[in-house]
């Protein structure tokens, strides 16, 4: 492999371009946001990792009048628009900010953590007070909220600290000012999860109509986040307002690669081995009328590549977070939710309508928000039209899992979930069948906790597996999952060393419900043949030989 400067990490995109590391391209947005998206504020939402804080940092760089960018985007596509380049290339004044870091256990920390955001913004433009155009109220101002130890500033000041900064840029430039926000959403959204979300929704309201309704300081807005949160919840009384969503077909080549890029990446790499598993992996998300990889991914990979050419792909995306989404929904899932994750989990598709105005203390107030988040967070993806066998119905989408480490993260979640929820369960009865050789019922017990689970893997022995480790997990036993036994790997092997006393399980999974006593006797017999009971016969006083056959959620269970 040729041996990339792959930038894993790095937002900044002065960074990038002065350390010279390897970067795709996607200057062509400065253009289409001046020549195509006229609205003074325009909001583009994408899933997390799709190149939104690297997006805004490199229209920071390219607007910023304090800046002198010329040589960061020689080369690039914007320069060859010279005109264009003229005219807007470090020519205003940019205010850029990050709401990304804005968290916190209760609203009280987290709000500190916004006043330090705003006092970090204002200690870069403190040369604002140099000269005497400052007005002494508005310098006392600037004062308390860049004073992030002693300033105290009042939740008004704190309000209207944006657009207060825009004005004195205004003024002192002569210039209006390009606003540029990143993860708008972020406060609002951790809020909901902690339980203070009309406190910071009020503060981020505050801040966002302030410095965008009727601000003449104002040239135009640019602002990011994860989702589209109904215009009458923040964007209250914003004029020329315009959204992108994954939806939309407007800029969806811009964060995220599309096919061109990757096939360029792996070239410039000489990798081009590696690309079904890059696709198969990373591809499969259909933004507007285009598909795209998700770019943290494919970086992380071929970061991983050069390091070991050996390196198969990883569940990079799912360390960015917790998941969280994916764990609420499934506790809040009936059975209808639970048919639909299922044929999701197979490779199917499900008709959903899609939520896209979304405010955040709403989103579990329906199975129509729980898919639409779903959606809008990345974790499914649309399927074309072309590629379905009938029309849509109207206002229906149909949604399908994207790619094989989204659909690693749904499995992973679904089995935490499991391990997690069977011991709450009375699982008593079942115990005691197990140990004293009470096979009906067994049956009987574990038909019941299959109709709880939710299956992924289409049924496969995978899942089966995973199934019958988890029922055991937790209660106090050791739990062998596929270990080497006697001639061969018995799938589980549940160790009750207190009790003197081991069981075996061999499963088979069954082609038809009609072949489930077969497969029973099949398993006992590999079980017999390959002596896994042997190793056990001299240490334990109690070994008990299961055979078991499962056909889809159904079970059927023998003893030797």
């Amino acid at each position: 492999m040729n041996d990339l400067k792959i930038p894993v990490g790095i937002s900044d995109f002065a960074k990038i371009q002065n350390y010279g590391y390897y970067y795709v391209d996607k200057t062509g947005l400065i253009a289409d946001l001046l020549e195509k998206e006229t609205a003074e504020v325009t909001l583009i939402t994408r899933p997390r990792r799709f190149g939104k804080t690297m997006g805004m940092s490199m229209l920071a760089n390219f607007f910023d009048i304090r800046k002198d960018s010329k040589a960061m985007f020689e080369g690039l596509e914007i320069s060859k628009n010279a005109a264009l380049c003229s005219e807007w290339m470090n020519q205003w004044p940019v205010l850029f900010l990050t709401f990304k870091d804005v968290d916190g256990l209760t609203f009280a920390s987290a709000k500190e953590m916004l006043l330090n955001r705003i006092a970090a913004i204002y200690n870069d433009h403190s040369y604002l007070l140099e000269g005497t155009r400052v007005q002494e109220n508005d310098r006392k101002v600037f004062e308390r909220l860049a004073d992030e130890v002693s300033g105290s500033p009042t939740d008004a000041m704190l309000k209207t600290s944006i657009v207060l900064l825009m004005r004195l840029m205004r003024n002192h430039y002569g210039k209006p000012v390009i606003l540029l926000i990143d993860e708008y959403d972020v406060p609002i959204a951790k809020a909901s999860a902690k339980g203070y979300y009309p406190e910071m929704l009020e503060v981020i309201k505050g801040l966002m109509s302030t410095a965008l309704k009727d601000n003449d300081a104002l040239r135009f807005a640019v602002i990011t986040g994860c989702l589209r949160i109904a215009k009458e919840s923040i964007f209250t009384g914003t004029n020329n307002f315009v959204s992108d969503t994954i939806s939309s077909s407007h800029l969806n080549e811009y964060f995220g690669f599309t096919q061109e890029d990757v096939d360029q990446i792996l070239k410039d790499a000489d990798c081009l081995e590696y690309a079904a598993d890059i696709k198969n992996w990373y591809d499969g998300y259909h933004f507007g009328d285009l598909d795209v990889y998700c770019p943290w991914d494919v970086m992380n990979y071929l970061r991983d590549l050069q390091r070991n050419p050996k390196a198969k792909p990883a569940s990079y995306w799912k360390n960015t977070s917790d998941n969280s989404i994916i764990r609420s929904f499934i506790d809040y899932a009936g059975r209808s939710i639970s048919r639909k994750l299922e044929t999701l989990l197979s490779g199917g598709y499900i008709l959903q309508k899609i939520e896209e105005n979304l405010t955040y203390d709403y989103l579990h107030s329906s199975e129509e928000n729980l898919w639409s988040i779903l959606y809008l967070t990345g974790y499914l993806t649309q399927v074309r039209e072309e590629d379905l066998p009938d029309p849509l119905p109207e206002k229906m989408s149909a949604l399908m899992i994207p790619n094989a480490e989204v659909q690693e993260i749904f499995e992973t979640t679904i089995q935490k979930w499991f391990d997690e929820s069977a011991q709450t369960w009375n699982r008593k009865i079942l115990f005691d069948a197990v140990w004293s050789g009470k096979a009906e019922a067994l049956t009987e017990q574990m038909n019941k906790l299959l109709r709880k689970t939710i299956s992924y893997h289409d049924y496969k022995e995978d899942f089966y597996h995973a199934f019958l480790a988890g029922i055991f997990a937790g209660a106090g036993y050791e739990v062998d999952s596929n270990k080497e036994h006697g001639e061969g790997r018995s799938d589980v092997v549940v160790l009750d060393p207190e009790g003197d006393r081991v069981a075996i399980f061999e499963a088979k999974y069954s082609r038809t419900q009609d072949a489930m006593p077969k497969d029973c006797a099949a398993a006992l017999q590999q079980i017999e043949d390959r002596q896994y009971a042997k190793e056990f016969e001299d240490d334990y006083d109690s070994v008990l030989c299961y055979g078991i056959a499962f056909y889809k959620k159904r079970c059927l269970v023998r003893m030797k």
